[in-house]
């Protein structure tokens, strides 16, 4: 397993990045956030349209790969593919941090699989980003968030 949680000697390292995005307020990001995803050639993100505000406010000019529960199964290979050819890619998701209760975990276990570094960022709350290694490090299972209106 190659899990990284620090770029080495500052440089940006090839791979897959877990960039958390803000939860409500577009100015709740990380600078280091933007600065890889200005130099990712790829994003994988939730949904293009929602992705698309928080990519133009900062003028970040990535192409954009639609990768939500619908189709990230389909995606896999074609994500590989571009992962393997050594380039820098990003994986967001509409808010939060991607593979905790949004899609990417099959995205970053196959990462794992065909050992492509994998680099978890901070966002907004640091406890994610621990979590988020915990989880894909298979410690603990994330059953889902509680329902916001009560069920009968």
């Amino acid at each position: 397993m190659i899990l990284h949680t620090e770029k080495k000697n500052n440089n940006i390292k090839n791979g897959l990045y877990i960039v958390s995005t803000p939860i409500g307020n577009l100015k709740d990001i990380t600078l280091r956030a933007i600065e890889i995803l200005k130099k990712s050639e790829f994003i994988f993100c939730e949904d293009t349209r929602v992705s698309k505000n928080l990519l133009e406010r900062y003028d970040i000019r990535s192409k954009l790969i639609s990768n939500h529960k619908f189709n990230e199964k389909k995606n896999l290979q074609k994500a590989i593919e571009i992962l393997k050819s050594n380039q820098i890619v990003s994986l967001i998701s509409d808010a939060g941090t991607p593979a905790v209760s949004d899609p990417g975990a099959i995205l970053v276990n196959e990462c794992l699989n065909h050992k492509i570094d994998v680099i978890p960022l901070p966002g907004p709350s640091a406890v994610s980003t621990q979590f988020l290694l915990v989880v894909l490090k298979n410690n603990i299972f994330f059953m889902d968030f509680f329902q916001k209106k009560k069920v009968n």
